[in-house]
């Protein structure tokens, strides 16, 4: 049989996909997997219904509809003081993961170095590789998963193309401070290095905290490409509808690889995107409260039945370093116990890593209704004791 391509057939099924179905299997509470409970802003749903009955269904602008892409540039120009052109500067995909591989493969030729933090994104590796990129890994750690210069000097030099980039950070809940994106920065401009940055939990953010743009910072506007997700603002993450922001010499060609992917996306979608984009600034921080308060209840939970939970900064997830507990199991050994005896999924954080990995913290999603939060901490209250004894 001729073979196949070895960067896809060698991959396994997702750790996302494993355990959720190892959830499905055992009737467990899913708190693995990164998707509210419940089924989104009501205005929202109803634009996009609206717009299915009584607007264009036919294929829409490759680029997007144009009145989602002032939307987004409006947006971002309030919430971040970015000045783009709707027109030559934003574009809409089916989703963040299609805008990440839109960029990718616009910007990296074979031989390309690529700059990757771990914990890494399942899709970012198979990506850089089919695009004959070599990922350069730099291990980030708990409990603070920050950047340093030292990581950043031993990989970058004269070939990292580019650096991908994510914050917030998926699974680690961190929001990275201006002196993280501004020691970043400065690697990009001396390694004329182009940053692609995954930025989908912009708005998920807690406590005060600001997520400020890398695009935003000084000499960043031109090597920057900006990747947004309308399925996390909105917890609408079935929608798939992504945003590419970038200067026109870097958006020109991720268009051109967008045009043989997706080529376009659902215009109700798209209409209904528009309309949530254009809701006062109260909108989203009552999102974040609400948000905050589900999180607030889950570390309390776990801490009372002994769990050292990481404070999460943004996201849909908190983060528990087992290690201080003395279980003697990996974070992946925890998860598969946890989902078989005690009917709740989470995400072992080594699956974001490809080498080097840290084994001892698990990942919860917090994106749901307080009994299911409560009825997940009642199974899991004797999972620490029980383990010890």
């Amino acid at each position: 049989m001729t073979s196949m391509n070895k960067v896809f057939a060698d991959l396994p099924v997702t750790v996302f996909e494993a355990m959720s179905q190892a959830a499905r299997d055992n009737n467990a509470i899913n708190l693995g997997q990164g998707f509210p409970d419940d089924p989104g802003p009501e205005d929202i749903r109803r634009a996009a219904a609206e717009a299915s009955i009584n607007g264009y269904n036919q294929y829409p602008s490759m680029m997007g509809i144009p009145e989602l892409r002032q939307a987004i540039a409006s947006h971002y120009g309030r919430w971040h003081g970015l000045n783009l052109d709707p027109m030559s500067e934003v574009m809409v995909t089916s989703g963040g993961t299609e805008a990440l591989t839109c960029s990718i493969l616009a910007m990296v030729e074979p031989g390309d170095e690529v700059v990757c933090f771990q914990p890494v994104y399942d899709s970012y590796l198979p990506i850089i590789r089919q695009a004959g990129g070599i990922p350069r890994l730099l291990r980030l750690e708990p409990p603070h998963w920050r950047l340093n210069e030292e990581m950043l000097r031993s990989v970058f030099n004269h070939k990292t193309k580019a650096v991908l980039f994510n914050n917030p950070l998926n699974p680690a809940a961190v929001v990275y401070p201006r002196e993280d994106l501004e020691l970043l920065a400065r690697f990009c401009q001396e390694f004329d290095t182009v940053a692609i940055c995954d930025e989908v939990w912009e708005h998920v953010t807690f406590d005060g905290r600001e997520h400020i743009p890398l695009i935003a910072i000084p000499g960043m506007r031109e090597r920057t490409i900006k990747v947004g997700s309308a399925g996390k603002i909105f917890s609408l993450t079935g929608w798939k509808i992504g945003f590419v922001c970038a200067a026109p010499p870097l958006l020109r060609v991720a268009a051109k690889v967008h045009q043989f992917l997706t080529f376009t996306s659902a215009p109700n979608l798209q209409a209904a995107v528009a309309y949530g984009l254009d809701k006062p600034a109260e909108y989203f921080h009552d999102m974040r409260k609400g948000l905050a308060r589900s999180r607030d209840r889950l570390t309390k939970g776990l801490e009372s039945i002994g769990f050292p939970v990481l404070k999460s900064q943004g996201t849909y997830f908190l983060t528990v370093d087992l290690s201080p507990l003395g279980l003697n199991e990996t974070d992946v050994q925890f998860c598969h116990r946890i989902v078989n005896d005690y009917k709740v999924a989470a995400i072992p954080v080594s699956a974001f890593y490809e080498q080097d990995a840290v084994t001892s913290v698990v990942r919860f999603c917090f994106s749901k209704k307080d009994e299911t939060l409560d009825t997940a901490l009642e199974r899991l209250s004797d999972a620490v004791n029980r383990r010890k004894r």
